[in-house]
């Protein structure tokens, strides 16, 4: 890494490298509210519409965050005051009538083991015939240096979106047919995940040089939604026999590095955090508190060498920000670096803040991580 560092970018990085430090560094804060986008970044109703990217870094630069993994400056026009408004394309997960995915209609489990045999396997295949290695690292490289540019030297960008590991498919062919499929033909969708995985071992070859020849920052997020309120989308036993074996060989060129590959937690995924440590996954990002994650047992968690996770504890978007007062806000930030570990420690949301957060929480949130950035847990 030969970016010159801010200092709120200094204390990220040392804290990724487990140095002592007196601050706590903010994870990037995500608000999508574009009246609150303009706020933040100091300039007149409209900005965000009239120069969404302009915008949204003079934000992120006025902020306190300290460093930046998925970039998300044009995300907010997805969205309206209020939310989503107007017309939105429906898909395979949000509602569309007819699931069409390569002009194979989807209406059950047998269409989904018809396409994946037809379309999926073949293509996955000839991807691994016409992997190349060394034009996937300067691609890697190439895109790390270009968010990099646009944020320093006030933030430090870490790693997102190009490690690789088997995912369900339930994007495309939609909840009811693929996980019907999990029951029914648990063997093709472990073939799937083989396939995906003889693919993302040569992937992640590719990013383990990519993160030793540009020096790049040694903490990376996975993030795949495996769970909602209730638990996994399928039982734990399912992912140990099909999901499990491909998901850890598939990560194994970057297990053998000293990048810091933490998980994004969507749901209750307690079920998960015991099998994510054993393969090697060193710390946890996006606990929802209130579906069933214990934010105080996960912190007192060891990696599987026995060191203390990496925890992005993050104020709560669904509860605190856009239901509590700012009382409730800084309580909350409280009682994450209460417990939160003693090395390896950030804060910032559990995940992006939707339309509708009162104005007073999100200067709260503000106020609080800055707070924490400059005195510490003191």
């Amino acid at each position: 890494m030969t970016t010159t560092l801010s200092e709120r970018a200094q204390l990220a990085y040392d804290v990724i490298m487990g140095r002592p430090a007196t601050g706590i560094p903010s994870w990037l804060i995500h608000p999508m509210e574009h009246a609150h986008i303009d706020r933040l970044a100091g300039l007149p109703p409209g900005s965000y519409l009239k120069n969404p990217e302009e915008t949204y870094l003079a934000f992120m630069k006025r902020s306190p965050i300290c460093f930046v993994d998925q970039y998300l400056a044009l995300n907010p026009l997805s969205m309206g005051s209020r939310g989503f408004e107007g017309e939105t394309e429906h898909g395979a997960t949000t509602g569309a009538e007819k699931i069409l995915v390569d002009g194979m209609v989807i209406d059950s489990p047998e269409d989904v083991v018809a396409h994946m045999e037809r379309f999926v396997f073949p293509q996955l295949a000839q991807a691994i015939a016409d992997f190349d290695e060394d034009a996937r690292v300067a691609a890697i490289l190439a895109g790390e240096a270009e968010v990099q540019a646009k944020l320093a030297p006030e933030m430090l960008k870490t790693g997102y979106g190009f490690i690789h590991f088997p995912g369900f498919a339930y994007g495309s062919y939609g909840y009811e047919n693929y996980f019907i499929t999990c029951v029914l033909y648990p063997e093709v969708l472990e073939k799937h995940f083989s396939l995906q995985a003889d693919l993302f071992v040569r992937y992640n070859v590719a990013a383990a040089r990519a993160f030793k020849e540009g020096s790049l920052p040694p903490l990376y997020r996975l993030d795949h939604d495996m769970a909602d309120s209730r638990g996994t989308l399928v039982r734990p036993e399912w992912l140990d026999r099909y999901w499990f074996p491909h998901f850890a060989r598939a990560l194994e060129p970057m297990l053998k590095t000293d990048v810091r590959m933490i998980w994004h937690c969507d749901g209750n995924l307690m079920a998960m955090v015991p099998r994510l440590l054993e393969v090697g996954v060193k710390g946890f990002q996006g606990f929802q508190y209130e579906d069933g994650m214990d934010y105080e047992a996960i912190c007192r968690m060891k990696t599987k060498d026995g060191d203390d996770l990496t925890i992005i504890g993050g104020v709560s978007v669904t509860r605190a920000l856009p239901m509590g007062t700012p009382a409730d806000v800084k309580r909350e930030m409280r009682w994450l670096v209460e417990h939160g570990p003693q090395t390896r420690f950030f804060l910032g949301c559990s995940s992006s803040i939707a339309p509708g957060v009162p104005w007073e929480n999100m200067e709260m949130l503000v106020e609080g991580l800055e707070y924490y950035r400059t005195h510490g847990r003191g």
